[in-house]
């Protein structure tokens, strides 16, 4: 049987690599939380921000521009505009 070859949009790919960029930094400025209290706070506030950049870049590679992936790329966005209000870094 033949897999139908994945939709592709350039958008999504700029967003995807923004959001790992976004996250690794936002990662390293957790670990950088001397007091370990805060630091476990912001890790566990942010680990959903963390899976879902994770889960959008695995489906695009899998499956690419879908309505799914978008779905997936608004929770993100979403989840991360929350973190940002709620701590500062």
């Amino acid at each position: 049987m033949v897999r139908k070859r994945r939709k592709l949009n350039k958008e999504m790919e700029a967003d995807i690599a923004a959001s790992i960029k976004k996250v690794e930094f936002i990662s390293a400025m957790i670990r950088d939380i001397t007091e370990e209290d805060i630091q476990n706070e912001y890790a566990e506030a942010f680990a959903q921000v963390h899976l879902a950049a994770k889960q959008l870049g695995e489906l695009y590679k899998l499956e690419g521009f879908t309505e799914q992936s978008e779905a997936t790329l608004a929770l993100y966005k979403d989840l991360l505009k929350n973190f940002e209000e709620e701590y500062e870094l």
